[in-house]
């Protein structure tokens, strides 16, 4: 599924996120950039060791990556050019200013990648997994943020792919795009 805005598109797939080919793609990362289970350990496995030497120097340089954040790698083995990193809230009921940070970790993603005048990137579902944060509300936050985004008139950023791992996410994210119409 593909919609487009005056200034960009949002394109919807189910699949594996490190066979995409676009400039970037988000890796939802822990605060300790060492890889882990889910996306961010396909991240890891796929890219090889050099994704897990940039982010250990990320660490030893500026410490653990807060919630909200985001820093950028090379993407080593993968077919692209980038890693962007980005921390998810932890779903806690929704009182802990989650919204919030998970607004902040696709904005500041989506800076990182006009900063490297990307055209192209790809998101997962940030922070549904372990984290746990209910896939309707997300894909609603994770929606508003990249229209807003693509909504600018300036910017390289022309597309956005949420590729998403099963049917059910899917069909949140679908739902999500589609009230936005």
């Amino acid at each position: 599924m593909i919609h487009k805005f005056s200034h960009g598109s949002i394109e919807l797939k189910k699949g594996d996120i490190t066979e995409e080919r676009t400039d970037a793609i988000v890796n939802a990362a822990n605060s300790g950039l060492m890889g882990g289970g889910g996306v961010d350990g396909a991240i890891h496995r796929s890219g090889g060791p050099d994704i897990l030497k940039e982010c250990k120097a990320i660490v030893k340089t500026h410490g653990r990556l807060p919630p909200g954040k985001a820093v950028i790698t090379t993407a080593g083995r993968l077919p692209l050019r980038f890693v962007i990193h980005t921390v998810g809230p932890i779903w806690r009921g929704g009182t802990r200013n989650e919204p919030e940070i998970l607004s902040s970790c696709y904005r500041e993603s989506l800076h990182l990648a006009e900063e490297k005048a990307l055209r192209t990137v790809a998101f997962p579902s940030i922070s549904t997994g372990a984290y746990a944060y209910p896939v309707d509300q997300a894909a609603s936050v994770a929606m508003r943020v990249v229209r807003d985004f693509l909504s600018r008139q300036h910017g390289t950023v022309e597309r956005v792919t949420f590729v998403l791992f099963d049917e059910g996410t899917y069909k949140a994210y679908e739902n999500a795009l589609l009230q936005l119409s």
